[in-house]
């Protein structure tokens, strides 16, 4: 019944518009990267092998068989496909690998009586090892379900008509296989409350995406729009809470107490805010060329930037950003946006948010793990 909601709900609401890049929860920075290369030291292996077993299926090497017919095509699941096979520093397992982490520096619990300490391996239950998996899978899930393309704006320069709707079925398909392993794990932990927490961040998740596609429009760029309180609710939605309400199963799964539970719940929610902003941010403080369509009407600079000068003022940007044709012009939007406090201001949004996951992680007691996780809260503000 999750699975077919899920495939339903997503499909309805994450069709949109494919020119944005996708973040991945990754971030182009050296310095990201080695946090992350010296977590997956910590847990016991790399992160990249957490969903071997799923992806080598014999179900799913059929799926990759027919995604091959996609190739000389723009359809963006060829996009996402490559980036699971070849871009290795876009770390796309970075959700599970918060999940071990967390689940690491927490320990074992006293009150878990009836879990045996030797079946730990680095110091990690197999059902949180098994929980990180399925956190990845549903991720994994969505992101390959967002890559439908709305047929409605296809143009004949993205390739014909047949292979987008090809590419479409192909992405439904293996999108509701991967989503179905993960549902099947999940049931599998035999824990009611988590299962309970992840189905509800299943949810959490396509309503959050049917709000930023809502709100990433010309159209809605022309109203009023969300401030910066709503982008922050609908973002954990579509960005947070999967990882958030993750990291709280992890310590369940442990048997641990609320509190921990909570502080749990409290790193993942704003770990993943501060990212998001520091992916919003990127076209704005790269130097150099940027590419002009890398940002949305409804990412976080835009948000302060419209709160700041007003919504008359918006109104006179977008008309003065329009093209002969009627289309916007990001360059001149960008540009619109540089100039004023919009980009600051979600400089220290991010940071706060920064700051908001060390001060929960550092309630746990000292180690490697818990270092790992801090040096990851941090990055989040490095640019």
């Amino acid at each position: 019944m999750l699975t077919a909601t899920w495939s339903r709900l997503s499909r309805a609401s994450l069709s949109s518009r494919s020119r944005r890049t996708l973040s991945l929860f990754s971030s182009g920075s050296s310095n990201w990267s080695k946090v992350v290369s010296d977590a997956e030291k910590i847990v016991g292996y790399p992160t990249s092998f957490m969903s071997l077993r799923c992806l080598l299926s014999d179900e799913l090497s059929n799926v990759a068989m027919h995604v091959r017919k996609l190739v000389g095509t723009q359809h963006p699941l060829l996009n996402t496909a490559r980036g699971f096979v070849y871009d290795s520093k876009n770390n796309l397992q970075m959700r599970g690998l918060v999940v071990l982490l967390l689940s690491k520096a927490a320990g074992p619990s006293h009150a878990a009586s009836d879990l045996l300490a030797q079946d730990m391996v680095s110091g990690i239950y197999p059902s949180q090892r098994n929980l990180a998996e399925i956190t990845e899978l549903i991720h994994t899930a969505f992101l390959v379900h967002r890559g439908i393309v709305d047929l409605k704006e296809w143009t004949g320069s993205a390739g014909p008509l047949k292979d987008m709707q090809f590419g479409n079925k192909m992405a439904v398909l293996s999108g509701d296989f991967l989503l179905a392993n993960a549902c099947t794990g999940l049931a599998q932990l035999d824990n009611t409350k988590v299962v309970e927490l992840i189905s509800s961040a299943i949810g959490d998740l396509v309503q959050g995406i049917y709000y930023e596609n809502s709100n990433n429009t010309e159209e809605n760029g022309l109203t009023d729009g969300v401030d910066v309180a709503s982008w922050e609710e609908q973002t954990f939605l579509s960005n947070g809470a999967l990882l958030a309400k993750s990291c709280q199963a992890a310590m369940e799964l442990a048997r641990h107490d609320k509190e921990s539970q909570r502080l749990a719940f409290k790193y993942g929610k704003h770990l993943s805010l501060g990212h998001k902003l520091n992916s919003d941010l990127q076209p704005f403080v790269k130097s150099g060329v940027v590419d002009p369509v890398s940002f949305g009407l409804s990412d976080a600079p835009v948000v302060f930037h419209r709160q700041i000068v007003g919504q008359e003022r918006w109104r006179q940007q977008l008309q003065q950003a329009k093209t002969l044709r009627n289309q916007l012009d990001y360059s001149k939007l960008l540009a619109a946006v540089k100039s004023e406090k919009g980009v600051s201001s979600a400089v220290d949004l991010c940071c706060y948010h920064s700051n908001k996951a060390l001060e929960a992680i550092q309630a746990f007691p000292s180690s490697e793990a818990r270092s790992a996780l801090e040096n990851i809260a941090s990055a989040v503000t490095k640019f």
